[in-house]
């Protein structure tokens, strides 16, 4: 068995905090490989900084080439609206039977997760990995995507926050200028 970490997110952009806590991740769970699953807008939850799947899915997967192991998905995007976690997995574990799927959920994510759809059959299913974005913590990088596109519409510069070729796909396409 493969084991494979998912790892969720907007990824709105992408960022070197992102890329090295899956690489933390994928060696202090001892998985073979990750995947930043990048979820499809909500159409529920419109948000107008929210780039388009594609052009999120673009970033993440050029941040990732050459990575070892850490793999951008936008499988998520090709499945059924609204996309539960619940879904995502079962979804996989079908497609992939060669697969050990594990969950990796930040610790804010973990506070309420009784109340994420089938959160108990997730608990019995699957293994869960809880993670913490808290200063201090080992290889900790305070880095936020909110933060990253405030600094975009303030003309600063975000060259050590996101990979150079995030940067330059942001600066190309003029993402988060307005």
């Amino acid at each position: 068995m493969i084991k494979t970490g998912i790892f969720g997110g907007s990824f709105n952009p992408i960022h070197n905090g992102h890329i090295s806590l899956a690489r933390q991740l994928k060696e202090r769970a001892g998985l073979d490989e990750v995947w930043l699953m990048v979820s499809p807008q909500n159409p529920l939850k419109q948000n107008m900084e929210l780039l388009d799947d594609e052009a999120r899915f673009e970033m993440a997967k050029a941040a990732l080439d050459g990575e070892k192991g850490i793999i951008a998905s936008d499988y998520e995007m090709h499945l059924p609206k609204p996309s539960y976690t619940w879904n995502t997995l079962e979804a996989l574990k079908q497609e992939f039977p060669d697969r050990e799927f594990v969950l990796m959920i930040g610790g804010d994510n973990w506070e309420h997760f009784d109340r994420w759809y089938r959160a108990e059959d997730i608990k019995k299913a699957y293994k869960i990995v809880v993670y913490t974005r808290t200063p201090g913590d080992p290889g900790f990088i305070d880095i936020s995507s909110t933060e990253i596109r405030q600094r975009i519409r303030e003309g600063k510069s975000i060259r050590r926050l996101v990979p150079r070729v995030v940067a330059e796909l942001i600066r190309k396409n003029g993402y988060y200028s307005v």
